[in-house]
């Protein structure tokens, strides 16, 4: 063990020691110029909301603040309720997530390792889902909301989202790589199928889990047509999303530019906080999805 070890240690050095290649420099370029146009216009939000409104109108722009200043993150807060519409936005992205969680990994088990007639069938039913445009389901999910007295409420535009296709189909494939002998062995211990679920299958894709937790979050914490459907007439309740839309009425003439800048800056914040926590197992899930045997 210890000899394939300093192997792969001396392989690693030897890689290391390789003078770049011309193609190693175009793979580096183009990886460059990938980043900088996706991180570009997350900068200019940034920097936008320093700046002042005669600034943001500049031709040519200006790229950086003279006078970096907190003014417009002020003026937001006066023209929105930032911690309702945040404490709206957490309560429907957290729970949305949690739900979505576990009914993904009690229904991915499900498929994954019991056998049941009609499964096969069952299931590519559930993968068409994914081919619906959610335009499709807004309407009878409005209605069934309405059926249920849910609307106007944050329970309105939570319950219908607490189960997602994606999510099922995702954990059924990674904990179908979970060894039957380490369920077979727990059962046979007496533990019942939630306690191996939760205590046994669960941490064995932790990965997955948290890959399937920053979608999810990112997801229902950006989401806006929904709410919007749902919640209408009840401004108390709109997440952070919709609220921003009273700034775009407010910037006429896009005399107030770095209001919406720094609006949309307070409200990418806790996604990047959350992405931060979890890139490391969101990258482990992308690898350990990519490497068989």
């Amino acid at each position: 063990m210890s000899g394939a070890g300093d192997e792969s240690v001396r392989q690693g050095v030897i890689f290391l020691r390789k003078r770049p290649t011309g193609a190693d420099a175009l793979v580096a370029t183009l990886m460059l110029v990938v980043l900088v146009a996706s991180a570009f216009p997350l900068l200019w939000m940034v920097l936008s909301s320093f700046k002042t409104a005669a600034e943001t109108m500049q031709v040519p722009p200006a790229w950086l603040p003279r006078s970096p200043s907190l003014e417009a993150y002020g003026k937001v807060a006066g023209v929105i309720s930032v911690g309702r519409s945040m404490l709206n936005s957490a309560i429907i992205a957290s729970v949305t997530t949690a739900g979505i969680l576990v009914t993904s990994l009690m229904a991915g088990y499900a498929f994954a390792k019991y056998h049941f007639r009609g499964k096969n069938m069952l299931f590519a039913a559930l993968i068409a889902t994914m081919f619906l445009p959610p335009i499709v389901t807004l309407i009878p999910l409005y209605r069934i909301v309405g059926y249920l007295d849910l609307n106007a409420s944050l329970a309105g535009v939570i319950l219908p989202n607490l189960a997602n296709a994606f999510g099922i189909f995702l954990m059924r494939q990674f904990i179908a790589g979970v060894p039957d002998d380490l369920i077979d062995a727990a059962r046979v211990d007496g533990a019942s199928e939630l306690r191996i679920l939760f205590a046994i299958v669960a941490p064995n894709v932790a990965p997955a889990i948290a890959a399937l937790a920053l979608f999810a979050f990112v997801y229902h914490w950006n989401s806006y047509l929904w709410p919007l459907t749902v919640l209408q007439g009840n401004s108390d309740q709109y997440p952070i999303v919709i609220s921003l839309s009273r700034l775009l009425s407010y910037n006429r003439g896009a005399m107030n530019t770095n209001l919406v800048m720094a609006g949309a800056t307070l409200a990418v914040l806790p996604p990047l906080v959350l992405f931060a926590f979890l890139q490391r197992f969101f990258v482990d899930s992308i690898v350990s999805s990519g490497v068989k045997g």
